[in-house]
């Protein structure tokens, strides 16, 4: 039977596992800081100050209050409807999929400075636990669309009234679809 001996320096130790915990903890904040895909968030959407934050993120220029809240209930079974509307917030980097059955906050702000509007333009702020889940930009003109938050870059100009288009699927007036 052969029998080994080794002197551990125990300070060696000590500062070799503080060096890998450091890395450690440094790699883990690299990776959550570069996530991209989540979508930019205003730093607290519970107050309307954070929401009026979060719309002014995107260039626009909204009421200092909403002209309408209530509440709505994301459907626990999907419909063509909502899925044209929950396409609209995937290209957001949203899904309202993951909040079926909830009931959420919606909140409409008049925009100010929508290119080229002639008509009334609303941005809708869906809001659960204090986190904005999806919303949209509605323009109300025959000829306007209903977009993500993203200020639009070539607006056609207002001219002759045809039949209204959608620029990105979804439902009507930015709302989201009632539960039956």
């Amino acid at each position: 039977m052969m029998v080994m001996t080794a002197k551990v320096d125990k300070k060696k130790i000590a500062l070799i596992l503080t060096a890998v915990a450091v890395v450690v903890v440094a790699l883990v904040l690299f990776l959550r800081s570069g996530d991209s895909s989540a979508p930019t968030a205003a730093p607290s959407v519970a107050t309307n100050d954070g929401r009026v934050k979060f719309l002014t993120s995107f260039g626009w220029d909204v009421a200092n209050s909403p002209v309408e809240s209530s509440q709505v209930r994301i459907p626990k079974e999907p419909t063509e409807v909502f899925e044209r509307y929950n396409a609209l917030q995937k290209s957001q980097g949203y899904d309202l999929s993951q909040f079926s059955g909830k009931t959420v906050m919606r909140y409409v702000y008049k925009i100010n400075n929508y290119p080229g509007a002639t008509d009334p333009v609303y941005a809708t702020v869906l809001v659960y636990k204090d986190q904005i889940i999806g919303g949209d930009v509605t323009d109300t003109a025959a000829k306007g669309v209903i977009r993500g938050f993203q200020m639009p870059q070539n607006v056609p100009a207002a001219s002759q009234p045809t039949k209204p288009t959608v620029q990105e699927p979804a439902p009507s007036q930015g709302t989201v679809p009632p539960t039956t």
